[in-house]
């Protein structure tokens, strides 16, 4: 089952009570848009272009969260898994359970590898994935409907490692359903959110594109 909505993630988690979900596995605008670097790659040429590719006619995407965020996030899952940790870890709880995103292969250098901080008491686990593999001509997952699109697979190794059977999963930040799509490849029911309209119809058609039987309510 998928429960995807279009609406603020905060007026969402103010439905649910503490601990509603077993597991939130989010991606919040890190507020870096203007620190991502501009060397390399073929959409990276020219700064101008570069950056009118992720603003998005001047959408406001990469909004940072405040605490209030977090302190939600925290009272209605009962584990959390935070793509881009080391941008939060203000208003994160100290956490040895750290993941990290090897974004491995040549001439990558302009690629910066990605922390994600974890809720959970276990060792260090490491995703590795060609950042390459994901954008252009080379991504095999129906195109880049979203600025800081993150691969099916990511998700479907986040939830390998940090979910359990029958767990209840949230996405704050939906962007382009890579979450929705590894939860329903994997069996789990997933409630989640996209403020913006157009990325909201974009990723609805993602998801019926690629799932051959989906529920949505």
């Amino acid at each position: 089952m998928i429960d995807f909505r279009n609406c603020d993630c905060m007026e969402l988690m103010a439905e649910y009570e503490d601990n509603h979900f077993d597991l939130a596995i989010v991606d919040p605008p890190y507020g870096i848009e203007d620190k991502i670097s501009t060397g390399g790659g073929s959409h990276t040429k020219n700064k101008t272009k570069f950056h009118n590719l992720y603003s998005e006619n001047s959408k406001k995407w990469d909004v940072r969260p405040q605490k209030e965020y977090f302190e939600e996030l925290l009272r209605v899952s009962k584990n959390q898994v935070v793509f881009g940790g080391n941008y939060f870890s203000n208003m994160l709880p100290v956490s040895r359970g750290w993941g990290f995103w090897d974004k491995q292969g040549e001439n990558m250098s302009s690629v910066n590898n990605e922390l994600i901080w974890t809720s959970f008491d276990i060792s260090i686990k490491t995703f590795s994935r060609c950042h390459g593999l994901d954008k252009g001509f080379m991504n095999k997952e129906g195109g880049n409907i979203h600025p800081t699109q993150k691969p099916v697979a990511l998700y479907t190794w986040a939830l390998s490692n940090y979910a359990k059977e029958g767990d209840l999963i949230l996405d704050t930040h939906v962007g382009s359903a890579s979450s929705l799509i590894a939860c329903h490849q994997l069996g789990f029911d997933v409630v989640g959110c996209e403020l913006d309209e157009e990325y909201y119809k974009n990723a609805r058609q993602r998801i019926k594109e690629q799932t051959a039987q989906l529920s949505f309510i």
